[in-house]
């Protein structure tokens, strides 16, 4: 599994990560499930890979 998120972008993905998992837990009803898609923003944000970048063959992280 070859890294293609960046630091910028992994940072980015934390933060909307946490905000979108925070509404699981302050809202009501079934519009609160939309926060749960936080965990996969974090997820990626952790492992440094998104399988969606590689379809669009898109790669923020540099090669140092």
């Amino acid at each position: 599994m070859k890294k293609n998120v960046g630091s910028v972008d992994k940072i980015v993905r934390i933060i909307l990560g946490l905000v979108l998992l925070s509404l699981f837990f302050f809202l009501d009803g079934g519009i609160k499930y939309i926060g749960l898609l936080g965990i996969i923003l974090l997820l990626t944000a952790f492992i440094s890979f998104c399988p969606i970048y590689t379809i669009f063959r898109i790669n923020t992280h540099s090669k140092e």
